[in-house]
């Protein structure tokens, strides 16, 4: 690259942090070690034009679990692994929210309602039956009983009568919550670089040596966040899950508030703008789905439409606005990965679809690795 004195003095050389990826993971990280290391040079790089993967992509649903995915965790991790996971993200709900503030996110307590196809008695009945264990699970977290019983208040069709409600779930506005991350890291003095795809690294002693698209670069440390696109830079139990979404044009008088879940949660929608945010339809296809490719399929697509129609918007009419898809990671544990690589490489990854409810902390334990 043919870059200046200056260019390189300012922002190449004696580069302490370098982070990859500028997601809710890398920006918090960021903040963290500046707040520790206040006279760092930290770097941030960025494939995308914005961040890629699904910090600008995802539902923007500030939740820790449906009551469904819970009891689907137990069959597979403790009661106390469970319990950890489930804490890990109310204590990441409230640093994301510490950190920018409610007004700059625009988070909501709205509530969070499962729904159950008419169909699923098998699944409802065991939600049902299990909903007073996982409350008292839960009471020493919330103080309060999680999950309670709701009818069909928003007048949805082909479901059970009965909701499973969470007095406790939130959303936010997903496009505010980056822009502040953003504007925070810079007015800190930590540098974005965007399209700057990361090819490989090599480790000596001392540094950390990136070739990138566009240059190379050395760096005192390196912090990898790149969450469904670790592979291309780790060997780790991590793979891409690709979640396809569509909203709808504004819609007059629109009456749904809050999240919602279907299906055990893979099924996702919610109100923001008056119109129907909706994602979800992984399970059709989950090997298709495990993909680093940004794009939708008419399988998916084709379910999303249906179910619209004739289950969450059946009497009204609508049109789509817009579809697009975002990259998770995710493994056959819950739990992230946060861990030292090697003598200056560290990573933050496979965050599990929750990704607004545990990014931060994750970043701010990936920063806790480099102390």
């Amino acid at each position: 690259m043919n870059f200046s004195y200056w260019e390189i003095k300012s922002w190449f050389s004696n580069v302490d942090f370098t982070i990859v990826g500028s997601g809710i993971v890398g920006l918090s990280c960021a903040l963290q070690l500046k707040n520790r290391f206040p006279k760092a040079k930290i770097l941030v790089l960025e494939k995308g034009m914005l961040p890629q993967g699904a910090s600008t992509k995802n539902a923007g649903f500030a939740c820790f679990g449906s009551l469904s995915e819970i009891l689907d965790d137990l069959k597979s991790h403790s009661e106390e692994e469970v319990i950890q996971l489930i804490t890990k993200r109310i204590a990441g709900l409230k640093l994301l929210t510490e950190t920018l503030g409610v007004n700059a996110i625009n988070f909501q307590q709205l509530g969070g309602y499962e729904l159950f196809h008419r169909t699923d008695t098998e699944l409802f009945e065991n939600c049902l039956s299990e909903k007073e264990r996982i409350n008292k699970l839960l009471k020493p977290i919330f103080k309060d009983a999680v999950f309670s019983l709701k009818g069909n208040l928003f007048h949805f069709k082909n479901i059970k009568e009965d909701y499973v409600f969470n007095q406790f779930e939130g959303q936010i506005d997903t496009g505010k919550m980056m822009e502040a991350l953003v504007q925070e890291a810079q007015s800190k003095g930590i540098k974005v670089l965007n399209n700057i795809f990361v090819e490989s690294y090599t480790e000596d002693i001392n540094s950390v040596k990136l070739k990138t698209n566009q240059f190379e670069l050395a760096t005192s440390k390196l912090l990898i966040a790149t969450n469904g696109f670790a592979s291309q830079l780790l060997n780790e139990n991590v793979s891409p899950a690709r979640a396809q979404v569509l909203i709808t044009k504004p819609i007059e008088n629109l009456k749904i508030k809050g999240t919602f879940h279907l299906d055990r949660g893979y099924y996702y929608f919610r109100n923001i703008d008056n119109r129907i945010l909706f994602g979800g339809g992984r399970h059709l296809d989950i090997k298709g789905e495990e993909t680093i490719d940004f794009g939708q399929t008419k399988k998916i697509q084709k379910q999303l439409e249906s179910l619209l129609k004739t289950t969450i918007l059946p009497d009204q009419n609508f049109q789509i606005e817009r579809r697009w898809s975002g990259i998770m990671g995710v493994g056959k544990q819950k739990k992230a990965i946060v861990k030292q690589v090697s003598n200056n490489v560290f990573c933050g990854v496979r965050l599990g679809g929750m990704g607004i409810a545990i990014g931060s902390i994750v970043g701010k334990e990936l920063a806790d690795l480099t102390v």
